[in-house]
Parts: structure tokens; C-alpha cells; sequence
């Protein structure tokens, strides 16, 4: 009677212990203290590993990424910094490529517009992309040691592209290549490819601007890509072939045929019709500049007023670019209704 009491007793007396510390001491029949663990403890020892795997574990895997990427980073400027600056300094004294520094500011927002499809896609990292890392090394080299800007602005991109499949895969690599590929636009062309594509383009708007005058009784004679007026000779050079609008024409129409037209056929000829576009508003532009020139003079071929001629006539393209895609898209109506 008097050990049930004890016991009793003692197990009364923890009531408020145990839900501090989790432990009830008693003593049992043969006065034997003895120690019973609750579940309030073991759930709070439970529960600490929880907190260091679950919690820390997902921060430092956080900072390793950081890490690995803050090294990454530094490496490519190092091995290619001098390459991007010649390239941004290309783009502010060269008005043929002024548009390159839209580009990447393009390609950037249609990332974050799409941003949802490419972040859900798995990761699936592949090891091809070290063979496309160290393709773009070689021609980083390459270019490097033959003084060939473009081949070494180029190897940026393949750069791009390697690492984006080394880390993330081929499908997050086709979700965002739109925008990796649009960054071709930044790259000036190499100096040969573009003087074979200026000259064929002067002869052209010489020869259109010769008919031009003629329709408008305006007397010229055309010597390669010399306009001869009774006042004055025009020599239209490279910078007045119409290549400048045609690149910037080009890469305008590309970025609005993604963004207005989901047909493919659509988007290809918007494109390939920025070529007579180009000619024809650039031929133009020298019947307007020939015309004034002959009526008023050598200043109207010069200064202020070519510059302001010459936005005003890519405006002008630039409206037809609207028109040419509201075309297609009456064309495509009217297929559409005749299948029905």
C-alpha cells in the first residue's frame, strides 16, 4: 500500500517537469528510480535534423551555384572582354551597326516574355556542350591570332550556346533560340562580305535613280556610281548603297515577325522582302536628294538635310515594312476562306 503511494507520488510530483524537459522520474515496486521518455522530446530531437538538412542544405547548394557562376563570369570577361569592347565601340562609331546595341536588348526581353517556358523545362545538362565550349575556344584562338574580329565575335555566341547545354540541356537550348539566335544581328559582318554586297547595291540605286531622273525630266548621265548633273556630280558610296537600311531593315523585320505573325511563310517572306524594299527606298532617296540638288544646288546633298532625308525615306521603310505584313496577312485571310 505504501509503495503504491510512493509511486503514485513521485509521478504526481514531475506533472509540470515533464513538459519542460520530457522526462517523468518514478520509482517503482522495489523503490528502483527510473527515467520515462515522453513524446514531446523525442519529437523535438526529431525534429533538429530536419532543420539543419532542410534548411541549410538548399543555402549552400544556393551559394555554390553563386560561386560557380561569379567564377564563370570572370572567365569569360577575362577571355573575352577585349573582344565585347571592340565590338561596343564598333557599334557607337559605326553608323552602319548603331542597331547593335538594340539587339541584345531585344533578345533580353523576349527571355523574360518567355520566361516561364524555359524555366519549366527539365534540366538536362549533356556533356556535348564542352565539346561546343571548347569549339568556341578554338575560335576564340583562331581569331585571335588571324586578327579576324568576326570569327572571334562569333565564337561569343557558340560560347553561349555551350554553356547553356553543358548546364541546362538541349530542350531549354530550343525553348530560348530565338534569342540566342537574334543575337547574329550585333555582329558587324566581316569587311569583305560587306564591300561585295555594298558595291552590287551602289551600281543598283546609281541605275535606279538614273531612270528615276530621266521619268522626271531631270537631265543626269550615270558612270558606274556617279550621277552627273548639269550642276554637280553625286557619287553615291558605300554609305549611300543602302546596305545600312538593309541590315537594320532585316533584323527589324525578323524581331516584328516574331512578335506579329506566328505563320512561318508569313514571317520568311516578310524578310526576304526587306531586299527590294531596301533598294527601292534608297533609290528614292537619291531621285529626291538628285531632283533637290539639281533645283537648288550642292547643299541639298550635303549636312542637315541629307541626314534628315535619309531618316525620313527609312521611316518610310519602316511603314512599309507594316504594309508588307498587313498584305500577308489579307492573303492568308482570303486562303483561309477559300479552304472553307
Amino acid at each position: 500500500m505504501s509503495s503504491a503511494t510512493g509511486i503514485s507520488a513521485n509521478v504526481a510530483r514531475p506533472s509540470r517537469p515533464c513538459q519542460s524537459h520530457g522526462q517523468v522520474r518514478f520509482a517503482d515496486s522495489e523503490g528502483v528510480h527510473r527515467t520515462l521518455e515522453i513524446g514531446e522530446a523525442s519529437t523535438t530531437k526529431s525534429s533538429r535534423p530536419a532543420k539543419v538538412f532542410g534548411g541549410r542544405g538548399p543555402a549552400r547548394r544556393v551559394r555554390a551555384r553563386a560561386l560557380w557562376a561569379a567564377v564563370l563570369a570572370g572567365l569569360v570577361l577575362v577571355l573575352y572582354g577585349p573582344v565585347l569592347k571592340l565590338l561596343v565601340l564598333q557599334w557607337w562609331e559605326d553608323p552602319n551597326y548603331c542597331h547593335g546595341f538594340l539587339v541584345p536588348i531585344f533578345a533580353g526581353y523576349i527571355l523574360w516574355r518567355n520566361r516561364r517556358k524555359w524555366q519549366g523545362m527539365p534540366s538536362e545538362p549533356s556533356n556535348s556542350g564542352l565539346a561546343i565550349l571548347l569549339l568556341a575556344l578554338a575560335m576564340l584562338v583562331a581569331g585571335t591570332l588571324g586578327a579576324e574580329l568576326f570569327i572571334s565575335r562569333v565564337s561569343f555566341l557558340v560560347l553561349i550556346v555551350g554553356l547553356m547545354v553543358y548546364f541546362r540541356g538541349w530542350p531549354t537550348l530550343k525553348a530560348v533560340s530565338f534569342p540566342t539566335g537574334y543575337l547574329i544581328f550585333m555582329i558587324p559582318l566581316p569587311a569583305i562580305i560587306f564591300f561585295q554586297i555594298a558595291l552590287p547595291l551602289q551600281l543598283l540605286a546609281t541605275r535606279f535613280a538614273e531612270t528615276c531622273l530621266d521619268l522626271l525630266q531631270v537631265p543626269a548621265l550615270r558612270q558606274g556610281n556617279l550621277l552627273i548633273l548639269p550642276n554637280t556630280t553625286l557619287q553615291v558610296a558605300e554609305a549611300c548603297s543602302g546596305i545600312r537600311s538593309l541590315i537594320t531593315l532585316v533584323a527589324l523585320a525578323v524581331a516584328y515577325g516574331y512578335l506579329a505573325e506566328k505563320a512561318r511563310w508569313k514571317q520568311i517572306t516578310l524578310v526576304c522582302l526587306m531586299v527590294p524594299v531596301a533598294v527601292i527606298t534608297n533609290g528614292l532617296r537619291l531621285t529626291a536628294t538628285g531632283t533637290l540638288t539639281y533645283l537648288s544646288g550642292q547643299r541639298m546633298a550635303e549636312g542637315v538635310f541629307h541626314l534628315f532625308l535619309g531618316w525620313v525615306v527609312f521611316l518610310i521603310a519602316v511603314g512599309c515594312v507594316l504594309a508588307v505584313h498587313k498584305g500577308l496577312s489579307m492573303i492568308g485571310r482570303t486562303q483561309e476562306a477559300g479552304s472553307c
